[in-house]
């Protein structure tokens, strides 16, 4: 494997990453600002209400979005690792 195919490789592999964690990452943002705006209108200030509707979110998202996850990083093995696997 020369140099520009291993960074050509790191780079794909990065991107799916950030593909693959952008809904994660958007519903945990998006419940955290909605909860912080709530807590700072009504002044309540506990704890588990920024944890569980946050994990909640994620939970949720991940359930969601598990099959499109699963189908880009097969995706991404079968087209890009498993030819660097096989030599080709």
């Amino acid at each position: 494997m020369d140099e520009a195919q291993f960074f050509d490789t790191m780079r794909q592999g990065l991107w799916v990453a950030t593909v693959v964690a952008t809904p994660i990452l958007l519903a945990a943002l998006v419940t955290g600002l909605a909860v912080g705006l709530f807590q700072a209108l009504t002044s309540i200030q506990e704890m588990t209400l920024t944890f569980v509707p946050k994990l909640a979110a994620i939970v949720v998202v991940f359930w969601v979005s598990m099959s499109f996850m699963s189908a880009t990083l097969v995706t991404f093995f079968h087209g890009e690792i498993l030819p660097l696997i096989a030599g080709s």
